[in-house]
């Protein structure tokens, strides 16, 4: 019996705990390149499978000016690696490293 209620209780844990999953995707700004109109201003966005999503867990500005004419946010779309999860509507980033 202590098996068994061993089994179901680690069974819950395991199906209960969200997976963050890395991937190379397209990030750029979500309202001047991908966009995206929810949100007033320059916002640092992912695009996943043909879809834009904003982040949460990095800001635009940690990357340089996003308004530079030859890298930056507003005016390019760039690749990087992240580490994240989508939750409500938002790519909630736990890492992300730009590749190019």
């Amino acid at each position: 019996m202590k098996k068994i209620l061993f089994i179901f209780f680690f069974g819950i844990i395991a199906c209960s705990q969200k997976t963050s999953k890395t991937q190379v995707v397209e990030v750029s700004c979500g309202q001047c390149k991908f966009g995206l109109d929810t949100q007033k201003g320059c916002d640092l966005a992912v695009r996943i499978n043909d879809t834009a999503y904003f982040v949460d867990g990095a800001h635009i500005d940690e990357f340089g000016d996003a308004h530079d004419i030859n890298m930056g946010f507003c005016n390019v779309i760039r690749k990087a690696e992240v580490t994240g999860e989508i939750v409500e509507n938002r790519f909630v980033a736990s890492e992300l490293k730009l590749i190019d």
